[in-house]
């Protein structure tokens, strides 16, 4: 062998070598969830100078792992909680942003776990593929520039240049779950799952992959037994939200249309306000009979009048005084026009509510129940206004027997709400037959209050002395 063949046949061996020998620079470790939501908050309120302080001493992976992160744009509730957690409801109304949230976790994950399998479940294959994937929050349109996923629809399958992988789902085959392994899952809008319990209980076994498997679902609610668990599950991290929260982005005419027709409805309640509005057995009220008899501005009036329950105490702790106006209109019927009730004030500032609410609809009589006051109560009122029309009302039977004959002229439909009365409206509802009460707070004052309106008004003297517009 010549000293050329020598040569020539050792320089591939030698050049192996040296590349083998040159040492390899370490790969940058991406910034953690922690780690990018307290930079993002740190970010979001520093000045100029401090901004670049900040960011110069990430390395250059870090730096567009930062720019790329859903954490600089979204707003605080729609950021993955901090810390240990396994379960993550949203549970929110419509346009609240639940959607992008759900995307922009992704995406993080994507960069985060470069190997992850993800699993994403809609209502149907088509409400996966055409809201979660391609719609206009979906993750098609929202992937940061170089990390669009390829979408796959025959094999219902998206991979992210990284090599992370997202399989669709149709909660309308919950045993489709059975099987697959996940790193991390995403269901939308899951209260409109037809088998929710089942695939829950399905996809839970299946995540299984990595140290830490965890699950994020987004829906606006509705009743269900096994959506009121979760929230009150203290190992599932519960964000709640309203339309309103995302008002800066969505248009002016959605946002006055939907408050002008939805607004303090049971429908708005659950659909805008993100609320869980379940019906009590045995309830003497009902949300879609509140909703059935729900007016926006009432007829031609006749008698008006106040009604008040007053609290036995004051202060910060004490039960609020209900004040309710109400009134008879010319078509015989009842129109609850205002809840004018106060919490916390001593009794001549709540009397004084009173007296302005009287003032305000030109009430022809100001009623007020005198078990806990007794001549207080008139004593008060005069004091305030020594005028002003008064009849006192005393209680012979607890607050729900004197609601149901009230509770059966809603049922007839004589009576109306003008506008949206939810505090109310939750009091009345929780008052059930037999004599309990399970609404907020301690005790239906509104709800009372309105019952000696209505009595008044309807089981008490009749006629329509006069007719005035408000």
């Amino acid at each position: 062998m010549t000293a050329a063949d020598a040569t020539s046949e050792s320089a591939p061996c030698d050049e192996a070598q040296a590349v083998a020998a040159k040492p390899r620079r370490a790969k940058a470790p991406v910034l953690t969830p922690d780690e990018l939501r307290k930079l993002a908050c740190e970010l979001a309120v520093a000045s100029p100078a401090e901004h670049d302080q900040l960011t110069a001493v990430l390395t250059a992976a870090q730096l567009n792992q930062l720019n790329h992160s859903w954490a600089l744009s979204a707003r605080v509730a729609q950021w993955r909680p901090a810390g240990e957690w396994s379960r993550w409801l949203i549970l929110a109304g419509r346009g609240f942003g639940k959607t992008r949230a759900g995307c922009g976790w992704l995406h993080d994950l994507a960069v985060e776990v470069p190997d992850a399998r993800m699993a994403l479940i809609g209502a149907t294959l088509n409400d996966a593929r055409s809201v979660m994937v391609e719609g206009e929050s979906g993750l098609l349109a929202t992937a940061p520039p170089g990390l669009r996923p390829r979408y796959e629809p025959s094999r219902r399958r998206l991979v992210w240049p990284g090599g992370a992988q997202a399989q669709l789902f149709s909660a309308e085959e919950p045993e489709s779950l059975r099987g697959p392994q996940f790193h991390f899952a995403w269901g939308d809008e899951a209260a409109r799952w037809p088998a929710a319990e089942a695939l829950l209980a399905n996809l839970q076994l299946g995540l299984r992959l990595g140290t830490r498997p965890r699950l994020l679902l987004t829906t606006t609610p509705r009743p269900h037994r096994w959506l009121k668990a979760l929230v009150a599950d203290p190992a599932c991290v519960v964000v709640r939200g309203r339309t309103m929260d995302n008002e800066t982005n969505l248009p002016a005419a959605f946002i006055a249309a939907v408050t002008r027709d939805y607004g303090g409805t049971r429908l708005g309640r659950q659909e805008l306000d993100g609320e869980i509005i379940d019906d009590l057995a045995g309830a003497l009220w009902t949300r879609a009979g509140l909703d059935g008899c729900r007016v926006l501005a009432p007829p031609l009036l006749g008698r008006i009048v106040v009604a008040v329950d007053p609290p036995a105490g004051s202060g910060a702790g004490a039960d609020a005084c209900g004040i309710i106006v109400a009134a008879l209109g010319i078509d015989g019927k009842a129109y609850v026009l205002a809840d004018r009730s106060v919490q916390g004030l001593a009794p001549d500032q709540w009397m004084r509510a009173v007296v302005t609410a009287a003032g305000d609809y030109d009430a022809d009589r100001i009623i007020a129940e005198v078990n806990n006051g007794g001549a207080m109560i008139e004593q008060l009122l005069r004091h305030v206004d020594e005028h002003a029309p008064y009849k006192a009302v005393r209680a012979a039977h607890g607050k729900v027997t004197r609601a149901e004959p009230v509770a059966a002229l809603y049922a007839r439909g004589l009576v109306r709400h003008v506008g949206a009365l939810r505090a109310l409206e939750d009091e009345l509802c929780g008052l059930i037959a037999g004599g309990t009460y399970h609404g907020p707070g301690r005790s239906p004052d509104r709800a009372d209050a309105c019952v000696w309106a209505l009595t008044e008004l309807m089981l008490g003297m009749r006629g329509t002395p006069g007719i005035r517009n408000l």
